[in-house]
């Protein structure tokens, strides 16, 4: 896959022309990400240790890896048009 082809996915994704499916997909996505780094976020205000900085280390591997390797799957075994 070559990086003008993950443009024109990016610009698609962006562009208002995803199908239904497609749209909820992404929006379970977006909310998946904020969700869990709301959830961080909580601990690390609740935490008794004296260091209260958002953990950014938790934040990509539980939010945003979770998030986007169901995306990696479906293109590297998306048939070729």
């Amino acid at each position: 896959m070559s990086f003008n082809r993950f443009g024109e996915i990016i610009d698609k994704m962006f562009s208002g022309n995803l199908s239904i499916v497609g749209k909820i997909f992404v929006s379970l996505s977006i909310i998946w990400i904020i969700f869990i780094g709301y959830l961080i976020w909580w601990n690390s205000v609740n935490s008794p240790m004296h260091d209260k900085s958002f953990r950014w280390d938790e934040w990509i591997w539980f939010g945003v890896a979770p998030a986007i390797v169901p995306y990696l799957f479906y293109f590297v075994w998306k048939k070729k048009e």
